[in-house]
């Protein structure tokens, strides 16, 4: 399959989404007092998990920019 333009953009976008999303996230679950600790775990874990999609969809979707760049149309 080859990566076009809007496909790059798309995958960055969601990176990017999901970056402020889950920035949001940590800002609330910081405020919050009296929980469990594994509710604490569990919410580290999906901050993570989630951060670490983010870092390989815009990996992707920069050399996706890239390369769509440098090919000609």
């Amino acid at each position: 399959m080859k990566f076009e333009r809007k496909h790059a953009l798309f995958l960055l976008g969601v990176a990017v989404w999901n970056v402020l999303t889950y920035a949001t996230f940590i800002k609330n679950l910081a405020k919050t007092e009296g929980r469990p600790t594994g509710y604490y775990v569990a919410h580290a874990v999906l901050i993570v998990v989630n951060l670490g999609i983010a870092a390989v969809l815009g990996t992707w979707g920069a050399k996706a920019l890239k390369s769509s760049r440098t090919q000609p149309d």
